[in-house]
């Protein structure tokens, strides 16, 4: 090589790219930095958990993780058996919808209306966290949804969870069976293949979403230590259940109960075996409704082979307490379910941890006296008393007196009296009464309707009163909402701006009102009525 050709080539490696070069390469590198930065997006939307990893969207702030299936389909040879692990899936599953809600005949004019079209195959649960990660573990909230334990479902939009990602909280939903499907017995069912559970199905499952919750939460930036399960009505029922079930213990460390009842006077509480109306007899007699005779394992195959619309067989809140085939509710097996909360607390039973418990000012009840003379002679020796209370000018109806009554009775009186009990044997007890009614109802309501704090506790008041929902509606919610996660954070419910919230103790009978005005702490208004209502439940042995 001549040194002119040899000084011509280290020119032409000296030589600036050409513009066009410089575009080119600007373009690679635009292009890998939103390649990685999408693969990182993708990556921040996933989560691995039991089965597989999932991928979840995000808005608001948050990502939201739908139909994770935590149990197997609960189908075929799997009907009335305890939950079994998923099935792993390949790649990466897409958590966008809500499962199906568990099979059911939803009620009419239900405030919390189902999303999904409901089925058997139904164990799946949603989580909610906030976008951003946070440097530590945030606490877990475990949504237990009511409806008599024959309805509901997590698809409705009050239970949606994106106020509490948006707040610091994981937030998790999940099905569990309901009516036939969740409470059934029947004597070739072989309880030995799960451990000796058989009957209460709707248990298992919750305690299967909760192991779950103890195993997965971490992939969401949970804390497994710091789980707080909460529950209104037949959900507020499975919390006290799950307080006082022994396969539950170490599952959650703080429990909220909204209107969840706990003495033996709102369902039959049957026993699985050994008398004319125990749970077996009744899953005889709904064989036998359905067309199968027999109590063996011909008659038991039979069963699981019959379409779950069978079943289902139109039972739901309006016609549960008329169904002689429906064994009404939870069942007293001994072991899972060992019998009224309000009894097991007497007797030293159920987790010691935190709670924080109420019910509402407007109740409902199951109570139908024939007549007022039957209505004031239940009270005994209270009947004048009870009578200047309930009816101080003889204007209202039987009907409202026994509703109101019969409240007392059914939600806010047993509400008072686990307080009393846990609170005495030194647990950390905070109880409430929430008597705030939405600004466009105010003319025709005289209380807080049963279930209707659920919105405000979640912060979904928009879309319970829509257009309707007023700036009073939006500040009792931020609070309720709080109070409902400062708890969850630390086991006292203090959050700051709000009035302090005193801890219960019975000879100081102070709670939280959340009235019209506002979250008001005072000594309990309804005191000489609750002992009224208390000496009742004595005299009928709830």
């Amino acid at each position: 090589m001549t040194s002119a050709s040899a000084a011509r080539r280290r020119a032409r490696k000296r030589r600036p790219a050409s513009s066009s070069g410089i575009f080119f390469a600007g373009l690679a590198c635009v292009a890998l930095v939103l390649l990685s930065e999408a693969r990182a997006a993708t990556a921040s939307l996933e989560a691995r958990v039991d089965g597989g990893r999932v991928r979840g969207a995000v808005a608001h702030g948050v990502i939201a993780f739908k139909g994770i299936p935590f149990a197997a389909p609960p189908v075929g040879a799997l009907r009335w058996a305890p939950p079994q692990p998923v099935r792993a899936w390949p790649g990466v599953r897409p958590a966008l919808r809500f499962g199906p809600d568990c099979a059911q005949w939803p009620t009419p004019g239900d405030d919390a209306p189902l999303r999904t079209a409901s089925q058997e195959d139904c164990l799946y649960l949603n989580v909610w966290r906030p976008k951003a990660r946070s440097s530590r573990s945030l606490p877990v909230m475990v949504w237990v949804y009511g409806g008599g334990f024959v309805d509901g479902g997590t698809s409705p939009a009050i239970y949606d969870g994106t106020e509490f990602a948006r707040d610091g909280v994981v937030l998790v939903s999940f099905n569990y069976r309901l009516g036939n499907f969740g409470f059934f017995a029947f004597p070739a069912l072989d309880g030995r293949a799960g451990g000796g559970r058989r009957a209460d199905y709707t248990f298992m499952d919750q305690i299967a979403a909760l192991q779950w919750v103890r195993r997965n939460a971490a992939s969401f930036g949970g804390d497994p230590r710091n789980v707080t399960i909460f529950g209104e009505s037949a959900g507020g029922m499975s919390v006290n259940a799950l307080l006082i079930a022994p396969l539950a213990r170490g599952l959650f460390a703080k429990a909220i109960i909204e209107s969840g009842a706990g003495r033996d006077n709102g369902y039959p509480l049957r026993s699985l075996t050994g008398s004319p109306d125990c749970a077996e007899a009744i899953g005889i007699k709904l064989a036998r409704h359905l067309g199968i005779d027999g109590e063996g394992t011909v008659a038991m195959a039979e069963l699981r082979a019959l379409p779950a619309a069978k079943l289902v067989d139109g039972l739901n809140l309006d016609t549960r307490d008329d169904d002689p085939t429906y064994v009404g509710g939870p069942i007293v097996d001994g072991g899972l379910y060992p019998g009224a909360p309000v009894k097991i607390y007497q007797a030293g039973g159920g987790a010691r941890i935190p709670v924080l418990i109420g019910a509402n000012t407007d109740e409902i009840s199951h109570w139908t006296p024939g007549s007022f003379a039957a209505l004031w002679r239940s009270f005994g020796s209270d009947a004048a008393e009870a009578r200047r209370i309930y009816d101080p000018d003889g204007r209202r109806t039987l009907q409202e007196v026994s509703t109101t009554a019969g409240g007392d009775q059914w939600m806010v009186e047993p509400a008072r009296a686990i307080a009393r009990i846990l609170s005495a044997r030194g647990q950390r007890v905070y109880e409430f009464r929430f008597g705030y009614r939405a600004t466009a109802l105010r003319k025709t309501l005289s209380g807080a309707p049963h279930a209707s704090e659920i919105p405000y506790a979640f912060d979904t008041v928009a879309t319970r009163y829509g257009g309707e929902t007023s700036r009073a509606d939006e500040a009792m919610a931020r609070a309720v909402h709080a109070y409902w996660i400062a708890f969850a954070r630390t086991g006292r419910p203090d959050p700051r701006g709000e009035p302090a919230w005193p801890q219960y103790h019975q000879s100081t009978d102070r709670i939280m009102s959340f009235t019209d005005r506002g979250p008001v702490p005072e000594a309990d208004p309804w005191k000489h009525r609750l002992d009224i209502a208390e000496r009742l439940a004595r005299r009928t042995r709830h």
